[in-house]
């Protein structure tokens, strides 16, 4: 089988093409069943009784993992973008795509490497990473990315405005309860906790306002953050509204008209 054809059916998922479909179908199911295993893991008399089915699904699971990662390397010099033998694969590789799947299988083989407990714990955490992989897979996620790239200046400009809130409401909160509460508001750092709890109107409760100015900023604080924090979300819900148009008439993995 030539390079090109490796290519479009592990990277080219087109209508007609049902080797390609079979391979996006197959994948995601065992990225799927990856994440799934990984949350039975975490109790213990299951993992303890089924241990060894665990450990092999881990190692088969890396295994395809990893010759997909290998055959893309090895079949992305059939694109123009990355057809020089060596510095187009030194391109792939650093490519979101390509990163992505790295960044399944990476944590595997570092296990092999690192001695220290506390490190490895945090390598076989970042396995749940391995879902990333199927943003490559799904239109949905093609139209996520699509949407936040679109809106990404009007998304930075209200994170910018939204981070100013949340200075002004815990630099006002510091100077009206330090006095009254030195142990809970004992500086702007440790105020922007409880700035963050009232602003996305979550309010925990463990650390609140007693005197009337406090209480006064606080419900301002609360007032503004349903405003204020609603903003990234009208952003992108109008922009995922497009895209889901935009994609009824357009394919999503090339862009052509349909």
């Amino acid at each position: 089988m030539s390079k090109q054809r490796i290519w479009e059916i592990l990277e080219i998922s087109k209508e007609n093409d049902k080797q390609s479909k079979v391979f996006d179908y197959f994948i995601s199911i065992l990225i799927g069943l990856n994440v799934v295993a990984i949350i039975l893991e975490t109790e213990k008399n299951l993992f303890g009784e089924y241990e060894s089915f665990f450990r092999y699904f881990e190692i088969v699971s890396v295994l395809i993992f990893s010759a997909e990662y290998l055959l893309r390397l090895w079949s992305c010099v059939s694109v123009e973008e990355y057809q020089h033998p060596i510095f187009g694969r030194i391109k792939y590789i650093f490519s979101l795509m390509a990163i992505i799947d790295l960044i399944a299988i990476a944590p595997f083989y570092m296990t092999f490497i690192v001695t220290d407990t506390r490190i490895i714990r945090i390598l076989r955490f970042l396995r749940i990473l391995r879902v990333t992989k199927h943003s490559k897979y799904s239109t949905t996620f093609h139209i996520i990315t699509n949407t936040i790239y679109k809106k990404r200046s009007e998304l930075f400009s209200s994170l910018i405005l939204m981070f100013s809130l949340l200075l002004i409401c815990s630099t006002g909160v510091y100077f009206a309860e330090n006095e009254a509460q030195p142990e809970k508001f004992s500086s702007i750092p440790s105020s922007m906790w409880w700035a963050v709890a009232t602003l996305t109107t979550v309010g925990y409760g463990d650390i609140f306002p007693i005197t009337s100015l406090g209480k006064l900023l606080g419900s301002i604080s609360a007032i503004f953050g349903i405003g204020f924090f609603a903003l990234p979300a009208g952003l992108l819900a109008t922009g995922f509204s497009d895209e889901m148009e935009k994609a009824k008439t357009y394919c999503p993995h090339c862009g052509e008209k349909l």
